[in-house]
């Protein structure tokens, strides 16, 4: 009878071992062509900027360049004139290829174009395109997350943790809570109740994370805790893989009271004592309301042990739409720059 393996000892290991290398290789091929990528729309924008300056070259020399180009390189998309005036404009302004301190190259084309027309400040072209990189943002979720304002929110809630947390968890736990948070996608009414908010935040869990912040992993809904034979249900559960803590979610479809911090305090106690892995850190709670008088919850939270925070929640979007008064809409850019897009070959570029 043979007995040799039919996978050599070590072979498992190898071959993963050898999996991860191609992986990684094939992403730093990736991120090194779309860098190169990036320099080069630079390029060509500031030359399109600084011919039209010195030569006054009228907007129709894009159109002309755009053919040339589209015919010499076929098989490459990006060519069309609508892009070409997103060059124009990446160089007009961001002409040392930064938003701030944040290289640009390091974010994909189109993330690029999403931070030019949408914002128009470098302050928050500069931490959108930082997030977008620490996080691994799609451009969709870029989009969404400048719509929904996150810049403003995050870390706007009342916390205990400067007081409750050591030093070098409580500036990285304060950044992880936000206020207020947009329920909207749960399309229920101002008038909810509490379970049916939980249960909706469950159903659409994807879309609860992705508001929540990167980091957060569901543990259970109405999590079952037993102290001296009594029974309590936490409302949500989670674990927080950067704090590498616990976090517990409280409900309240009610204003804040003094009250909620306390029975929450209470909670974190438990899990701290029943479920916290000797290597965890301490559980940060979150207590979500209807409303809160930032005062009165300063005030509660200053006798609380436990570090807590406390947020607003939204189910109706009542956010004031800056953005779309205080911006240039990309068709009042491609005005300025001359001439309507073209709606083919902005499809096509979207597409490449």
């Amino acid at each position: 009878m043979n007995t040799t393996p039919l996978i050599p000892a070590g072979y498992t290991d190898w071959l993963a071992g050898i999996k991860k290398e191609i992986a990684q290789a094939r992403s730093r091929a990736a991120l090194a062509v779309n860098a190169e990528l990036v320099r080069l729309y630079g390029r060509i924008g500031q030359e399109i900027v600084q011919r039209q300056a010195e030569q006054g070259w009228g907007a129709r020399v894009i159109d002309r360049l755009a053919s040339d180009l589209k015919e010499s390189f076929p098989d490459m998309r990006g060519w069309s004139s609508s892009n070409l005036k997103y060059m124009r404009f990446f160089a007009e302004h961001c002409p040392k290829g930064q938003f701030g301190q944040q290289p640009a190259d390091q974010l994909p084309w189109f993330h690029i174009v999403t931070l030019l027309t949408k914002l128009d400040d470098e302050a928050g072209r500069e931490w959108y395109a930082t997030q977008a990189v620490t996080n691994g943002w799609s451009r969709s979720t870029l989009e969404l997350n400048i719509k929904n304002q996150l810049r403003q929110r995050q870390g706007a809630a009342v916390t205990n943790f400067e007081r409750r947390l050591p030093a070098a968890d409580s500036a990285l736990a304060r950044d992880t809570l936000k206020d207020p948070y947009l329920f909207d996608f749960l399309g229920l009414g101002n008038e909810a109740h509490e379970r049916e908010i939980e249960d909706g935040l469950v159903r659409h869990i994807t879309r609860f994370l992705l508001e929540l912040g990167a980091g957060f992993a569901f543990v259970g809904k109405q999590y079952r805790l037993e102290v001296a034979g009594d029974e309590f249900f936490i409302d949500l559960l989670f674990y927080h893989i950067r704090l590498k803590c616990y976090v517990v979610v409280e409900l309240k479809a009610t204003a804040f009271k003094p009250e909620h911090a306390g029975q929450l305090n209470f909670y974190l106690a438990a899990v701290d004592a029943q479920i916290k892995a000797p290597d965890d850190k301490p559980t940060i709670g979150l207590l979500l309301c209807k409303q809160q008088n930032r005062l009165v919850a300063e005030y509660a939270l200053s006798g609380i042990d436990k570090p807590i925070g406390v947020a607003e929640y939204q189910l109706l979007r009542d956010l004031p739409e800056t953005l779309g008064r205080n911006l240039p809409s990309i068709a009042e850019i491609e005005a300025e720059l001359s001439g309507e897009l073209a709606a083919q070959d902005a499809k096509d570029d979207l597409e490449g």
